[in-house]
């Protein structure tokens, strides 16, 4: 089968058994296999250890089967519960038992919440890939869908980025950014997905620079700094 048909399969699972939300639905996939693609190719250039693109697929296609709310208790179990559910998928799409090995773990280590380490090239690309979509124009966008989703405010209306109170994305969305988000950068893994990662991270931050401004305050320099 090749990588484009098993693309087309892979999407089909993922339509039918994934419970989607506007934040993770199947353009996340596309985008999550586009990014883990991208940076395969330019790891692939210069690493002897190539990276398995089937695995990686279906890492891509099958991450998100099991989606739980982000203030869900159980949360961290999501990508775990992912990685069982893919199994008989995987069966059925002809992987060998180490391919499915591989491609559970690569979907086990993808999530933050699990806190997991990724142990292989495949496992690494794809918590880049997917982080990236965290990022950018499409995670400014996600970061709202998300706070809909759960009716979570955009900020603290007395203030609004943290000049004067702790930080706490429990209840303020422009928190996440802070806390999590503008800070992932420093945390990819590959070459390739922390030069991406930077570019979306600065244009996140441009974009808060014209929030502060509509707002008629200033935003501090605590967040700048976490992209020096």
């Amino acid at each position: 089968m090749s990588l484009n048909q098993l693309q087309s399969q892979l999407r089909r699972v993922a339509k039918e058994q994934m419970l989607q939300d506007p934040a993770h639905d199947i353009a996340h996939l596309d985008r999550v296999w586009a990014n883990a693609h991208r940076i395969a190719r330019d790891e692939n250039k210069a690493d002897a250890s190539r990276a398995n693109l089937r695995v990686l697929i279906a890492g891509a296609y099958l991450h998100d089967l099991v989606n739980l709310p982000k203030d869900h208790p159980e949360r961290e179990t999501a990508s775990r519960l992912s990685a069982d559910k893919s199994e008989p998928i995987l069966w059925d799409l002809g992987y060998s038992a180490a391919e499915i090995t591989a491609a559970q773990h690569v979907i086990e280590a993808h999530s933050f919440s699990a806190g997991l380490p990724a142990n292989s090239l495949e496992a690494l690309i794809l918590r880049d890939a997917d982080r990236l979509d965290a990022l950018g124009a499409v995670g400014i966008a996600r970061t709202f869908m998300v706070a809909g989703t759960i009716d979570r405010p955009l900020c603290d209306p007395d203030d609004p980025f943290a000049a004067n109170r702790p930080l706490d994305d429990q209840v303020w969305s422009i928190d996440h950014w802070h806390l999590k988000l503008l800070k992932l950068p420093g945390d990819m893994a590959t070459d390739k997905g922390r030069s991406i990662a930077r570019k979306r991270a600065r244009l996140m931050l441009a974009y808060l620079r014209q929030l502060a401004k509509e707002m008629d305050t200033d935003l501090p320099d605590h967040w700048a700094d976490l992209l020096k």
